[in-house]
Formats: structure tokens, sequence, C-alpha cells
């Protein structure tokens, strides 16, 4: 233990969710460095956007909200939205100070003494009263497993691994998945691409009108009532559906958003239904979303038998040291930063040893 820093809350991640919950820690009287410390495992300033794909520009991003405290301004729509929001992380840091520690690996949390926690990391240990977990869900992409997946003699990557568009000229692509990123994939890879198939495991659902306040929050809501149930969250997308814009509906004229129900089987040279239908394929695209990166935080033993953290508001119920921000309902740019301000404000109430709000 001799080696091991004592802080009073450590942030784990530096996205936008981390930085929200840094700032609001700052602004409330807590020291970096002293008081608290943020562990960022990322090589640089920008959360996950930083590994987007360089065709994702700043214009095609829906709902990057702002930071608490700092404005993106005056940013190019397009430029790669990689570059312009990790300048704009970098800048936020230097305003307020928040000494980011990088690149360091949370291995484990786990209980220490004196009702302290223990955070294990490539760069030693830090013993705290407090943990901010915004580690999001980049690290852990979901790959759905198929029978025959091993014998492909294309490529398969996943959207955390999607280069752009150019690479797959020539190139007959299969899309699995019905959110966000397959459609964009989708219209992005047209172009380029000998042929494009797109499967999903339901139809898509496309939201008309526009999307409101009050459609936003009622979307948060189921979102939030899964992570109360300790059940693994989904998406708020998978929610609200997926907006029915101009390039949404011209991909669907064009035949580009022609949605195949799912294959049954991934052959050598293509995919297979058991109707007897088969595409041949030179690469599989699995647009099929994330998960929580939250491993390091099994030695706590917070996974309910639903397969999710339970958690009332920021905070687990199991473990009111350990609060989760850009977890579930405030998975959203909007409700990290909101989260970020509420995980600080039950901090300083279990620091201060007074009873937290239920």
């Amino acid at each position: 233990m001799n080696n091991t820093r004592v802080v009073d809350v450590v942030v784990i991640g530096a996205g936008q969710a981390g930085l929200a919950g840094a700032y609001h820690l700052r602004r409330t009287g807590f020291e970096p460095e002293r008081d608290f410390v943020v562990l960022d495992h990322a090589p640089a300033p920008g959360g996950a956007w930083q590994f987007r794909w360089p065709s994702l520009t700043y214009g095609k991003v829906h709902g990057m909200h702002a930071l608490p405290g700092m404005e993106l301004t005056d940013a190019d729509p397009a430029r790669p939205s990689a570059e312009v929001i990790a300048e704009y992380f970098a800048a936020y840091e230097r305003a307020f100070d928040l000494r980011v520690r990088r690149p360091v690996n949370v291995k484990a949390v786990r209980e220490g003494e004196g009702g302290r926690l223990l955070v294990e990391t490539s760069d030693g240990t830090w013993s705290t009263r407090a943990v901010i977990n915004a580690t999001g869900t980049w690290d852990r992409p979901f790959w759905p497993r198929y029978p025959g997946q091993e014998t492909f003699r294309g490529r398969q990557l996943h959207t955390a691994q999607y280069p752009g568009p150019e690479e797959f000229a020539g190139l007959r692509v299969v899309v699995v998945g019905g959110g966000a990123s397959g459609t964009q994939h989708l219209m992005e890879l047209a172009p380029y691409a000998a042929a494009t198939t797109w499967v999903t495991r339901r139809p898509p659902v496309f939201r008309e009108g526009p999307f409101s306040e009050d459609v936003g929050r009622a979307a948060v809501a189921l979102v939030e009532e899964r992570v109360r149930q300790g059940l693994p969250p989904k998406s708020v997308v998978s929610v609200t559906g997926l907006p029915l814009n101009d390039a949404i509906r011209q991909a669907i004229t064009d035949g580009v958003l022609d949605r195949q129900p799912m294959f049954d089987r991934i052959t050598p040279t293509g995919v297979d239904w058991n109707d007897g239908r088969h595409v041949d394929a030179d690469v599989i695209l699995w647009a099929t979303g994330f998960r929580a990166a939250i491993d390091h935080l099994a030695p706590l033993k917070l996974r309910e038998p639903g397969g999710g953290i339970r958690v009332e508001g920021t905070r687990a119920v199991a473990d009111p040291r350990v609060h989760l921000v850009g977890y579930g309902p405030s998975a959203s740019t909007i409700g990290a930063n909101r989260a970020g301000r509420a995980a600080v404000r039950d901090i300083r109430r279990l620091l201060a040893g007074e009873p937290v709000a239920v």
C-alpha cells in the first residue's frame, strides 16, 4: 500500500461524461490531483470521438451537446468530427485545468480498507472514497455469433473498425444492423460498392416528425426503467426509432435501404437464408452496436441477475460509492452533462456523511 495514492474521487474515462463529472467536481471546490484524478486510457483527448471514421464529418453528427461551461463554436461542418471534437475536448481540459492522466488503463476496482475503494491501473493504484465511472461503450463492440461465421473467406469488421466508404470500392457488402450506424454506412457505401445488402433482426422503425422534448423524455424514461431493474441498457435510438429525413427517404427510394430479414448462416462466399436464398459477399460489416465497458467493476459484484447494474439516478444501488455516468439513460451527450452534475451532487453528500436522496 506504500505506493498507493489517495484521493476523494477517481473519474474513470475522459469522454463527454467524464469531463462533465470532472468539471462539476472542480466547480464545487475539488482540486485535481489533490482531491480527484481523471484517468483516461485513450492516447489523446477526444473520448471515443477520436476513433470515428474520417467521412463522419461534424455536419453529420446528430445531437452533439456542448460540455458544461464552454460552448463549441465556429466548427467547420465539413471537417471530420474526430478532429473537431478532439480539439474541443483538448481545449476544454486546458481551460478548466482538469489534468487528465493518459494513457492509463484501469484494470480493476475492488474493495479497499476503511470503506475505501482501490482502483488498480497501469499507472499504479489509487485509494478513493468514490468513483465516477464514465467508460462508455466504444471499447466493447458487440459481435453476434452466427453458424458458419468462421468459414467466411471475405472480410468481417465492426462499426468500431469502419475506415470510411472508399475502402469498399467494387466489393459486395452485407451490412448487419438497423440503427443509425448501419443506415449511415449503407448510404455512404452505396456509391462505391459493387452491391450492398441490408439485413436486420427486426424491421427498422422510422420516426416521422420532429424529435420533441416530450418524445426525448419518454424515450429516456424507458431506458432508465431498464437500468432501474438491473437490465443491460438499450440505446435511446432503439426506443425512438430512426429519423425519417430527406437523405433516408432518398435512400429508400433508391433501394439502398431495402431491408432484408436476418440471414440464417454464413458460408465461405456469403450468407444464406433457410428459404434457399443466397447472397454473395466480399465483406460483412457488423453495425450491431456496443455494450457498456464495465468489466473492471466486476470485483465489486454490482451486476444483477438480469445482467446489468441497477442504477438510481447515477448511483449503483449495490454500492453508493460508485456512480455510472454516460450509462443507459445518460448515454447521450446532453444526458452525460446532467449525469455528471447529479453524480457530483450525490458524492458531495456521501463524503460529508449526509443521507443521499433516493
